[in-house]
């Protein structure tokens, strides 16, 4: 299989499985998406549209987001989504928005932290407590971040939902408090909550996979300080992401979301180049320990992820090789030091 184009592209992403239609059937009103012109947003909410759609209940799908980009808001538009247009850290426009039985929770800032640590506990912090209060009748899923742990031993497996959390940086801080402020409002009204702490969804046009693919490609040197990390299609992410609505719980339930492999930067590096018939160049030696997740948890739940790391990489490599777009946001999953 080849994906050659962006529609393609979407159309893979937002596909929905047997899994996601039996959701829709289960969920019981409409959902609401907080967030939505994000990276991942756009084909969650496809994804989730699709579903109702094809489990033939009647719930609407609603995406808001300051919408910076109109060819976000339109391509929901003409799948049936709605749109509204809102400054979340408004007062008045938060409160106006509609109540809905289903919550996604995806506003969040994380590059440009430092400089501008003040806004960043805005958005990731007191926002959420705001929409916590606000939507207290409702069922929440809320994306957190594996960089609320800390760096652990690659041989470990990754760090677990029981590893004690320690955050390094404004951003992985104020990403606590996030799941602090969704546990507190959780415990004070009984709002079921699942948090999600995703490390990290890759699709063709961004994430860890395509910031390797495009160094080796570009021949830049590719640094292997941290040398070890996880990553999940994006699609399947999407997918758990949906489902796990239906296991929102009060106090909530803590899920690591990614893939099952430890991947080796230095390997795949080399997996790029081999596809594309390049010999990568690298700086630096790998660290003993990385930033990983096990997500046995949420396999458990959900099944295992159904695109392949391999496939992952030949896919990108053909997006990049043929001069395929880039969404221009490289993840600096390389920091160690925690600023963004």
């Amino acid at each position: 299989m080849r994906i050659t184009n962006e529609q393609e592209l979407d159309d893979l992403m937002s596909r929905p499985n047997e899994a996601d239609i039996e959701a829709a059937r289960h969920l019981h009103g409409d959902l609401l998406i907080l967030g939505v012109a994000g990276k991942m947003g756009p084909s969650l909410a496809l994804r989730a549209r699709r579903a109702v759609e094809q489990a033939g209940v009647k719930s609407r799908v609603i995406g808001v987001s300051r919408f910076s980009s109109a060819a976000n808001r339109q391509l929901l538009e003409r799948h049936g989504i709605e749109t509204i247009s809102a400054d979340l850290l408004r007062d008045d426009e938060l409160r106006a928005l509609p109540d809905c039985p289903n919550l996604i929770y995806m506003a969040a800032r994380k590059f440009g932290s430092t400089g501008d640590e003040a806004y960043t506990w805005a958005m990731n912090t007191y926002l959420p407590a705001r929409v916590a209060d606000r939507f207290q009748q409702s069922r929440i899923v809320a994306f957190s971040s594996g960089n609320v742990y800390p760096l652990v031993p690659v041989a470990s497996g990754g760090a677990t939902e029981e590893t004690p959390v320690q955050p390094v940086g404004e951003y992985a801080i104020s990403a606590l408090g996030r799941e602090r402020m969704f546990a507190y409002f959780s415990a004070l009204n009984g709002t079921p909550v699942t948090i999600l702490r995703l490390n990290y969804a890759v699709e063709l046009r961004y994430g860890v996979l395509y910031d390797i693919g495009r160094k080796v490609f570009e021949r830049e040197v590719v640094d292997l300080g941290m040398g070890n990390a996880n990553v999940i299609w994006q699609g399947d992410a999407n997918s758990i992401c949906y489902r796990s609505l239906l296991h929102a719980s009060s106090p909530p339930l803590v899920l690591n979301l990614t893939g099952p492999e430890t991947i080796s930067v230095r390997w795949v590096a080399e997996r790029f180049g081999q596809i594309l018939g390049v010999t990568p160049t690298f700086s630096g030696t790998e660290s003993p320990t990385a930033l990983l997740n096990n997500a046995s948890k949420c396999f458990r739940l959900f099944g295992y992820p159904t695109v392949s790391v391999d496939q992952l990489i030949e896919w990108i490599a053909q997006w990049i090789g043929s001069g395929g777009r880039s969404l221009g946001k490289p993840t600096h999953f390389e920091a160690r030091d925690g600023k963004f």
